[in-house]
C-alpha cells in the first residue's frame, strides 16, 4: 500500500540523509560534574564526577552502606555514597564559559556516618540570587534537584545556607550547559497570553516517559532521567482507558529531536484504549502533584508510533480544565512525515489546586480520533520575586509513635496560645479601631464640605479618594479576589495586587500577611505619614481597609514598577544616562521635601531602589513608608531608635550607635546613586570578591581615577565626563563615615541639577523645565529672602523657575 506512494519513498530518503547528519552526541560547553565529599574521581554511566576533596570549605563524610534499593534512583547510588557538610554559608563558584541555559543538578541522600546523621539537616540553596531551596530537609531516600537556569555571567555561584542550629549537605552536583533551543524565549499561556521565559528559573517537577517504561540518564544526550508513567496514570472503574504502546522502529528522528526528548521517549506512548467508545468523551488522564502560587511550563511530547492504516490521528489536549490544543492533527503538524516527533509547550497556572491533571482525548471534528501521548514534562516557573521556594510538604512527616503524654501536652499549649492570640486579636482591633477614629477625623476636617458622589455600601468616597476607609468587598472587587495573576509585588509586609475601581482607576493595593505588633505598628505609620503629605515624588494614599484583621493600604498604581526593576534582573527598556539623572532628582526632591516640609523632619529609614517607583512618565516617586519616623525635636540632634532598613543601604554611623538623623536617609540615597550609576545590585555573591560589596569596589575604582570602568556600559558612552564627576563627588559626599560630613537633601539636589546642566541639557525628559529644578530654585530663593512658609497644608510649593538665577550659581560654583 505504502509501496505505491511515491511521496513515501521521498520521505525515507530524505530521513536517511537527515539521520546521518544527526549527532547522536552533544558535547557542552560547561561541564561541571562534581561528587561532592569523595577522595577520588567516579566514574557512573560514562562520566565523569570530579572529587572536590580539595575544596576548604565544609568537610567530608561517606557511608559503607549502599543506598537503598528502593531508591528510583539505585543506578547512580555511587553518587551518593560522600557528602560534604557545610555548618556555615559556603558557595561552589564556577567560571562559565558559554552564557546561556544550564542545567543545575543537586543530589541528596540522607545517610548516617559513624553517630552523624544527614537526615537532621535543614538549610537553603540559592543561584544567582534566586532562591532554588528554602528551608530544605529530607529524612530518607534519594533525590535530584533539577533546575534550568539562564547564566547571564562568567560566573556562576552556587550558596548553601544552613538554618540556625543546623547544617547543610550535598551529595553532588552539576552543572552543564544545554542547547539554546531546547527552551524557547517565550511561550503562549492556556490563556492565551504570550510569556517570557528569558530570565526566569525552572525546576523539573515531572519527566515522564509513557508506555510505562523508564528511560535512564545514558539514553538522553542530555542525561535527563525519565520515569514510567504507570504511576501517574488515573484508572476509570468500568473500562481500561489507558493502553501502553511501543514501536521504535516507526521513529523518524528529525533534526533537532534528539535535544527534546530521546528517540526512546518518542517509541513508547500511551493511547486511549481501543475499547473505549470515542463517542462517550472519555480522555486517558495522568495526575501530578504541584505547588500552587505558581506558573508552570507543560511541555508535551507526540509521535504518531500507532500503524492504524487509517490516515492520521486527531484528538484534544488538556491540562485540569483547559483545553490547549483543540483537534490536534499530528499528521498535518509534522508536515506528513511519518513518524517525526512533535512537541507542545504551554503556560499553566492551578486555580486553588495542588494537582495538574494532564488529558489527551477524543476529537469529533475528524474522521478517526485515537488520542496519544508519548512524554511529558512540567516545570515549575519561578515567581515575581525569583524564587523557586520549596513546599512545606518536602519536610520531613513525623513518626506515628507518639507518647500519649506528649500529645496531652500539645493540646495543653495549644489551648494556652488560643487564649493568648485571643488576646492580642482584642487588643490588635481596639488599637485599630483608634486609628480608623484618628484617621476618620483627618477625612472629615481634609474634606472641607466636598460631596461625595462614589458611594459603596454605607461608605462615601470623595472625588480626591485620599484617606477614606475602603470596605473589603470593594478592594476584593478592584483586585479579583486577591487573584495571583495580579500580584506586582512582594515585600516584608505582604504582597501588592494591581487593582481597577469602580470608576476605572488603577490602583496598587498592598496586602499585610502579618498579624504581629509589628505589622501592626507598620501599618498605622504608614498611613500616618502618607494622610500628611502630598507631593508630586511621593506616592499618593488612596485610601486603607482594616476588615476583618486585614490590613490593606491603597495607592496610586505606578506604571512603570520600580527603580530596581529598570536597572537590572528583568527584560524592561534600558534606563538612559539623562533619565536616571532626572528620577535621582525626583527622588531627593520627594526625600527633601520630607525632611524640610514640616516643623518636624520625617526621616524615611529605608531608601533603596525597591522602594523608588516610576509612573507611566518615568518621574520617580518615592513609596513604603511604614519604617519611617520622626525627627529629633528643635533641641534635639537625632532620635534614639533600634535599628531598622534594608542591608546594604544602611548607615553605618545608625548602625553602630542607634542614632538615627536625616543624613541617615542622604547615606542610603548615596548608595542609590551609584547602584544607579553601575547598574547592578549593592550586593551580588556571584560576582569576584573584590566586587561583591558595589560601594567598596566603586571607592577603589575612584582612587585610582578609573571612574568610567564602574559606569553601567550599556550607558557609559552617553555620559560626559563632567557629569560624570560631578555626580560621583555627590555620592562620594553623601557616603561620609560620619553624619555631620553629609550634605543636606536640599545640597544633592543642588549638586543632581548641576550634573544635569554639565550634561548639556537644562531641560527634562519631557520638554519642560525640571520640577526638582524649580524645587531647588525655590528653596535657594526661601533661604535668600528667608522668608518662612507653612506647609501644614500639605500644598507641594514647586513651580516658580529660576533657571537663568540657577545657571548663574552653577557658573560661580564652577570657577
Amino acid at each position: 500500500m505504502r509501496a505505491s506512494n511515491p511521496y513515501f519513498l521521498i520521505w525515507i530518503l530524505c530521513a536517511l540523509c537527515l539521520s546521518s547528519s544527526l549527532s547522536s552526541e552533544f558535547t557542552p560547553d560547561d561541564n561541571f560534574l562534581i561528587d561532592c565529599g569523595s577522595s577520588s574521581n567516579s566514574t557512573v554511566e560514562g562520566r565523569l564526577f570530579l572529587s572536590d576533596d580539595s575544596n576548604p570549605n565544609g568537610k567530608s563524610l561517606s557511608t559503607t552502606s549502599n543506598v537503598s534499593s528502593s531508591s528510583p534512583l539505585v543506578l547512580l547510588s555511587p553518587l551518593f555514597r560522600t557528602a560534604k557538610v557545610f555548618e556555615t554559608t559556603s558557595q561552589y563558584n564556577f567560571k562559565i564559559k558559554k552564557q546561556g541555559r544550564h542545567w543545575i543538578r543537586l543530589y541528596f541522600y540522607p545517610f548516617v556516618s559513624g553517630n552523624f546523621s544527614l537526615s537532621l539537616a535543614k538549610f537553603s540553596v540559592s543561584a544567582q540570587n534566586i532562591t532554588l531551596l528554602k528551608e530544605f530537609q529530607i529524612d530518607s531516600g534519594s533525590v535530584i534537584k533539577e533546575y534550568s537556569l539562564n547564566v547571564t555571567s562568567s560566573n556562576l555561584v552556587l550558596t548553601f545556607t544552613p538554618m540556625v542550629n543546623s547544617f547543610a549537605f550535598i551529595n553532588a552536583l552539576e552543572v552543564v550547559s544545554v542547547p539554546n533551543e531546547l527552551i524557547p524565549s517565550t511561550i503562549t499561556s492556556v490563556e492565551k497570553v504570550e510569556i517570557s521565559l528569558a530570565n526566569r528559573v525552572l525546576e523539573t517537577v515531572a519527566r515522564v516517559n509513557m508506555g510505562n517504561e523508564t528511560v535512564l540518564p545514558n539514553d538522553d544526550i542530555l542525561s535527563r532521567l525519565w520515569v514510567a508513567d504507570g504511576p501517574f496514570l488515573m484508572h476509570n472503574d468500568q473500562v481500561v482507558v489507558g493502553k501502553f504502546v511501543s514501536n521504535l522502529t516507526k521513529v523518524n528522528m528529525t533534526r533537532g529531536s534528539e535535544i527534546k526528548a530521546p528517540r526512546f521517549v518518542y517509541g513508547t506512548a500511551t493511547r486511549l484504549g481501543a475499547d473505549v467508545d470515542v463517542n462517550a468523551n472519555v480522555n486517558v488522564s495522568w495526575s501530578f502533584d504541584i505547588d500552587p502560587g505558581y506558573e508552570y511550563l507543560i511541555r508535551y511530547h507526540f509521535c504518531d508510533i500507532i500503524d492504524l492504516f487509517l490516515g492520521s490521528i486527531s484528538f484534544n489536549v488538556y491540562v485540569n480544565s483547559w483545553k490547549v490544543k483543540d483537534h490536534l492533527d499530528l499528521s498535518s503538524l509534522t508536515l506528513h512525515i511519518p513518524g517525526a516527533p512533535y512537541v507542545l509547550d504551554t503556560i499553566a497556572s492551578p486555580i486553588d489546586s495542588s494537582k495538574f491533571k494532564i488529558s489527551v482525548g477524543p476529537s469529533n471534528f475528524h474522521e478517526y480520533s485515537a488520542a496519544i501521548l508519548n512524554g511529558l514534562e512540567i516545570m515549575k516557573i519561578s515567581d515575581s520575586r525569583r524564587s523557586l521556594d520549596e513546599p512545606s510538604g518536602l519536610h520531613s512527616k513525623k513518626g506515628s509513635n507518639v507518647k500519649v503524654g506528649l500529645i496531652a501536652g500539645l493540646v495543653a499549649g495549644l489551648l494556652v496560645l488560643v487564649v493568648l492570640a485571643t488576646f492580642v486579636i482584642v487588643l490588635c482591633r481596639r488599637r485599630r479601631s483608634a486609628l480608623v477614629r484618628h484617621l476618620k477625623e483627618e477625612e472629615n476636617f481634609g474634606a472641607n464640605g466636598r460631596e461625595s458622589n462614589y458611594i459603596i455600601g454605607s461608605v462615601a468616597f470623595s472625588n480626591s479618594k485620599i484617606s477614606y476607609r475602603y470596605p473589603l468587598a470593594a478592594i476584593q472587587e478592584a483586585t479579583g479576589h486577591f487573584s495571583e495573576s495580579l500580584v506586582i509585588g512582594l515585600g516584608g509586609f505582604g504582597k501588592v495586587y494591581k487593582g481597577m475601581l469602580r470608576d476605572n482607576t488603577e490602583v496598587a493595593v498592598k496586602r499585610g500577611t502579618s498579624k504581629s505588633q509589628q505589622g501592626l505598628a507598620e501599618f498605622q505609620t504608614e498611613i500616618e505619614m502618607l494622610s500628611q503629605f502630598r507631593h508630586r515624588h511621593l506616592v499618593s494614599l488612596i485610601g486603607y481597609c482594616d476588615e476583618q484583621n486585614e490590613m490593606i493600604i491603597i495607592y496610586e498604581y505606578m506604571e512603570k514598577g520600580t527603580l530596581k526593576d529598570h536597572l537590572y534582573g528583568s527584560e524592561l527598556p534600558i534606563l538612559s544616562w539623562k533619565q536616571r539623572l532626572d528620577i535621582c532628582i525626583g527622588s531627593a526632591r520627594g526625600l527633601h521635601y520630607l525632611h524640610t516640609g514640616s516643623t518636624k523632619a520625617i526621616i524615611h529609614r529605608d531608601v533603596k531602589t525597591a522602594n523608588i517607583l516610576l509612573d507611566q512618565n518615568y518621574m520617580a516617586k518615592v513609596a513604603d513608608f511604614g519604617l519611617s519616623k520622626i525627627g529629633p525635636e528643635l533641641d534635639k540632634t537625632h532620635v534614639s531608635t533600634a535599628v531598622k532598613g534594608s542591608f546594604g543601604y544602611l548607615d553605618p554611623e545608625y548602625l553602630t550607635t542607634q542614632q538615627l538623623t536625616e543624613k541617615s536617609d542622604v547615606y542610603s540615597f548615596g548608595v542609590v546613586m551609584f547602584e544607579v550609576l553601575c547598574g547592578r545590585p549593592v550586593i551580588d555573591p556571584s560576582l569576584p570578591r573584590e566586587k561583591v560589596n558595589l560601594i567598596e569596589w566603586v571607592m577603589r575604582r575612584k582612587d585610582r581615577d578609573q571612574l568610567e570602568a564602574i559606569v553601567d556600559t550599556r550607558i557609559v558612552e552617553q555620559i560626559k565626563l563632567e557629569s560624570l564627576k560631578k555626580y560621583v563627588e555627590t555620592g562620594e559626599k553623601c557616603l561620609a563615615e560620619c553624619g555631620m560630613d553629609r550634605p543636606t537633601m536640599g545640597n544633592v539636589l543642588w549638586n543632581l541639577e548641576c550634573a544635569l546642566q554639565l550634561q548639556g541639557d537644562e531641560k527634562s525628559r519631557h520638554g519642560k523645565e525640571s520640577s526638582s529644578q524649580a524645587d531647588l530654585s525655590n528653596h535657594w530663593e526661601a533661604s535668600v529672602s528667608t522668608t518662612q512658609f507653612s506647609t501644614g497644608n500639605a500644598v507641594d510649593i514647586a513651580g516658580i523657575s529660576m533657571s537663568k538665577v540657577f545657571a548663574q550659581m552653577v557658573r560661580e560654583d564652577m570657577r
